[in-house]
């Protein structure tokens, strides 16, 4: 087999994504670095506004769909609408997630069902409805866990947290599945990202204990800081591309060592 040479391994022209919770945080982290390796972008996202604008800013080569990604019709049109528009799908990046904190004695079923319809059947339907569309040619999924599906991070997080050991453990039988299809599932356990959606969970938080937080959290990594969504998307962008073919069934911890402490 000819090697070929790093501009070649994560060269996506060509290729069409989606990227579901693409609008903004990682989601959008992981559109840019995409769409900068030349691949065709479908921005999946509720926030239709922001979705679109950003959408806009990949030329022709970008799109926008309103995606519930708990709701099967919303992610069958995706998938659908994505095909029509591009001609095939050859990256899925189920990104979208929530993390609404809250303990198990103080939550009602209806806020645990949220975040597993969110989080982990939104997983399943992306997984399904992608590889349903890449049968015949093969193609890439990447699904964003966290590193709670390896230890948890703090209380409040208990939904979440099964949800994203869901993740990784559907992950690993899922890629067994579809090996043979030529379809490879990989997963990344990001750490502590700042992204619009952690600056939204401290809103109406006492600030001088949000800080304090914030510093005893930054104080166990021992990089020394939070990562960033650029972080995330290079990973992701890696699982994408020829560069790493022979991986999958695997997770990818980027989280500034904070496994380690």
């Amino acid at each position: 087999m000819t090697q070929k040479t790093i501009p070649e391994l994560f060269d996506l022209s060509g290729k069409t994504a989606i990227v579901t919770g693409g609008a903004m945080g990682i989601g959008y982290g992981i559109v840019q670095r995409l769409a900068e390796a030349g691949a065709n972008v479908v921005i999946a996202d509720l926030d239709e506004k922001t979705g679109k604008e950003r959408a806009k800013t990949l030329g022709g080569k970008g799109m926008f769909v309103k995606t519930d990604v708990s709701a099967e019709t919303d992610v069958k049109h995706l998938v659908d609408e994505t095909v029509k528009k591009f001609g095939k799908l050859d990256v899925m990046v189920n990104n979208a997630g929530i993390f609404p904190q809250k303990k198990v004695t103080e939550m009602d079923v209806a806020l645990w069902d949220k975040i597993q319809a969110v989080n982990m059947r939104g997983v399943f339907l992306g997984c399904r409805e992608a590889a349903r569309a890449m049968t015949q040619q093969g193609g890439i999924i990447v699904n964003i866990a966290s590193i709670d599906a390896r230890h948890p991070s703090m209380v409040g997080l208990a939904a979440y947290d099964a949800s994203k050991h869901g993740v990784w453990g559907f992950t690993k039988n899922f890629a067994l599945e579809v090996a043979k299809q030529g379809i490879r599932v990989n997963a990344i356990a990001p750490g502590g990202i700042a992204t619009e959606g952690v600056a939204k969970m401290s809103e109406g938080a006492d600030k001088k204990q949000m800080a304090e937080q914030i510093k005893a959290f930054t104080a166990k990594i021992p990089l020394g800081r939070f990562g960033e969504p650029d972080d995330i998307a290079t990973t992701a962008l890696f699982l994408s591309s020829d560069a790493s073919t022979y991986m999958t069934g695997a997770m990818v911890i980027v989280d500034g060592g904070v496994l380690l402490t």
